[in-house]
């Protein structure tokens, strides 16, 4: 832990150096005291996020002490990286007028600081954002509709809704069941005819959704609930021997099914209304990274399909999508998950904005995306993790509703 000790300290030291004209006062109590209150506060959140981290998987009083500290500590750094770099513009800007003013008649250089102050204003507002992120934010829930049109959707299903769930990371809520049950209770209130959960229902271990049964078990659907794995699923991100993440795999298989998902894993099936079906498929998951698991099998999942059906794959990681399915097989939706949007962005719809920085990671990273005759969604997610909020990027509830053209 020496290098990111060593690493916040020069962040303070440097946003130290941004602050200080700031700190001056001719109340010598005051100036000391407006000082000493940095580095100790500073010096408190290390100390801090370092027994965070060090008690992170013991019992949930401490991980709910981890969240609390990770999350007081994500509002107090982020604002201090931002105000650092607003202070290295200035620093660059006055290190070339000292230069030139050096080398030219001796002309005096003023220092200058307006972009640092700039800064200050920023990181201010950035402040109260992620305070909000981080205690009102991430229970947001938001339902974002789409409407996917396509002459391959059978009659019968013509406006048959599909509500999509995925990355619940449901150790990151510890226990806190109350805003999950509102989130329950507006999906039941979309009267879906499936929901699906595209993966990630836990950080690192299958405990953490042990308890959370009677919560999804209200999860109500006319044809049914459905889910596949994720990533996170696999008990592979944790310090666990190969028999302690089978069992958390065999474990997190019964969650689902006491939470009344049909966990499909590498299969399909007919979802049959009026003589008329689609295809519902799902893999285990697969990404192009190298850090995420290549477990689903393509192959055994479309065997004995027909070409013209109209298919929706469940596949946690959207990568699948761009690498196996994107004009090569004949799947004409694709349900995914894991970026999480970032948990913070941007999005005006009027103005066309979105920008996460997860987009410089995903190419496909949230909301409905067309590629020929194929969609890919890509579900920002209801959870969060590591970082313990949601700035400008709200859990979301999807709804996709089939028109047959």
């Amino acid at each position: 832990m020496i290098i990111p000790i060593l690493f916040f300290l020069a962040i303070d030291l440097y946003v130290f150096k941004a602050l200080y004209p700031l700190l001056q006062s001719d109340n010598r109590l005051l100036k000391f005291s407006l000082i000493g209150g940095y580095w100790l506060l500073s010096v408190a959140m290390i100390a801090l996020l370092l027994y965070g981290m060090s008690t992170f998987r013991q019992s949930k009083q401490e991980s709910a002490l981890a969240m609390y500290v990770l999350g007081a500590f994500f509002v107090i750094f982020i604002p201090k990286i931002l105000i650092g770099a607003f202070h290295v513009i200035d620093d660059v800007f006055n290190l070339f007028g000292w230069s030139y003013s050096k080398l030219s008649l001796g002309t005096d250089w003023s220092r200058r600081n307006f972009i640092t102050k700039l800064g200050l204003g920023v990181g201010a507002v950035l402040f109260g954002g992620l305070v909000y992120g981080v205690t009102k934010g991430k229970f947001a829930w938001r339902v974002l509709r789409n409407e996917l049109a396509s002459n391959r959707v059978p009659k019968a299903f013509d406006g048959f809704k599909i509500v999509q769930l995925s990355d619940a990371h449901l150790g990151s809520f510890v226990r806190n069941y109350e805003p999950v049950e509102k989130m329950v209770d507006m999906v039941n209130e979309l009267e879906p005819d499936i929901i699906v959960f595209t993966g990630d229902m836990v950080n690192e271990h299958a405990q953490e959704a042990e308890g959370w049964e009677p919560v999804f078990s209200r999860l109500k659907a006319k044809h049914g609930k459905y889910s596949v794995f994720g990533n996170h699923d696999y008990a592979q991100y944790g310090p666990y021997s190969e028999e302690e993440r089978i069992d958390s795999v065999d474990r997190l298989k019964a969650v689902h099914r006491q939470m009344g998902f049909n966990l499909m894993e590498d299969e399909q099936m007919k979802l049959e209304k009026d003589g008329e079906y689609i295809r519902l498929m799902g893999v285990h998951n697969w990404g192009k990274s190298r850090h995420f698991p290549k477990l689903g099998d393509l192959d055994k999942t479309l065997a004995g399909t027909r070409p013209e059906e109209f298919k929706v794959l469940l596949s946690h990681d959207p990568t699948h999508f761009e690498e196996k399915i994107m004009g090569k097989l004949p799947i004409d939706l694709t349900l995914s998950g894991h970026t999480h949007g970032s948990q913070m962005g941007i999005e005006i719809p009027s103005l066309g904005i979105k920008f996460s920085p997860v987009k410089f990671a995903y190419k496909r990273w949230c909301g409905l995306y067309k590629e020929g005759d194929q969609h890919l969604h890509v579900n920002r997610g209801m959870g969060v993790l590591a970082f313990p909020g949601r700035v400008g990027m709200a859990p979301e509830i999807t709804l996709i509703t089939l028109k047959s053209a």
